[in-house]
């Protein structure tokens, strides 16, 4: 058995711009898959450039924190993603252990856990030259043992040195970094490490920390958290397209009055990931390394030996 008559539609999973996903059946070995149905004939180009996109960066991909594209099935007027099957996305985990259990904000081991796992994973993509662009909870599945897996590559495109332009119509407004809501073109994989920083805040708080509804609001969330930036922070804020010395002059808040609840190591972690100066920012490796995954790394090399 093969093609598409191998799987057998269960349900309804989810739904975006360009097709639906379903959870499915494996009828040759029983496992539940998650089936991507594409539209075809969108717009001009016929296949979605998103489709072509996640097709060809998910076929070089392969790490345990990514989630796995087993098949991808052309039947003439559809194309069909077929991917492993993991239960929750990480907004949906969160709103079932914070909002459902009525905790403040999620176990503090989770949260070190799901942030080891994310950086391992999005370091794995950077090493081979691939920004995500689209780091979200709703792109990160979550399995019923708690490990933890990056989806939905969309939006991911591969960089080089010296950077090219690239669009700024990327990341979900809440996870955008600030350089790219400033209108720089030539970014790089630290926008990521951004909407990671972002991903942890939330985790800690149970909320989005900057819920910008449009990108000037968003800019301004952030600047009421991380105070408005200056050259002395941010060298060549300035310079960028969308900047205005007329902006409102706020002063930074302290993490440790927001998000109390990561200890002394998480803050400073999360400090270095929410850095105005995306050349200051820590690389996935570098942030892996920190003080505050060191009870992780140590059980990881045990478990090695």
């Amino acid at each position: 058995m093969s093609g598409l008559e191998r799987y057998q539609k269960v349900n309804k999973i989810g739904e975006g711009t360009y097709g639906v996903v379903y959870k499915a059946i494996d009828k040759v070995n029983g496992k539940f898959v998650a089936l991507k149905k594409v539209r075809l004939g969108f717009g001009e180009e016929g296949v979605p450039s998103t489709a072509i996109r996640e097709i060809a960066v998910m076929r070089e991909l392969c790490h345990p924190n990514i989630e796995r594209l087993i098949d991808v099935i052309h039947t003439g007027k559809m194309i069909f993603l077929i991917f492993e099957f993991v239960q929750f996305d990480l907004k949906r985990f969160l709103d079932i252990q914070v909002k459902e259990k009525e905790a403040a904000f999620l176990d503090p081991r989770l949260i070190k856990s799901f942030m080891y796992q994310l950086l391992k994973g999005i370091g794995y993509c950077h090493a081979h030259c691939i920004i995500h662009r689209d780091l979200k909870p709703q792109n990160i599945l979550i399995d019923h043992m708690g490990n933890l897996k990056i989806g939905d590559f969309g939006l991911a495109r591969t960089f080089s040195v010296p950077l090219r332009p690239y669009s700024h119509e990327i990341v979900t407004l809440w996870y955008r970094a600030p350089e790219i809501l400033l209108g720089c073109a030539k970014y790089s994989a630290s926008v990521d490490i951004w909407s990671v920083g972002c991903i942890m805040a939330e985790l800690a708080l149970g909320k989005p920390i900057f819920c910008g509804d449009s990108e000037i609001d968003e800019l301004y969330k952030i600047f009421q958290v991380l105070g408005t930036p200056t050259e002395d922070v941010w060298h060549g804020v300035g310079l960028l397209p969308y900047w205005k010395s007329t902006f409102p002059k706020w002063k930074r808040k302290t993490f440790e009055d927001l998000v109390p609840a990561l200890g002394e190591d998480g803050l400073e972690l999360l400090e270095r990931l929410l850095q105005y100066d995306p050349t200051k920012r820590p690389s996935a490796l570098d942030a892996l390394n920190m003080r505050y995954f060191e009870k992780l790394r140590a059980e990881e090399e045990e478990d090695e030996d």
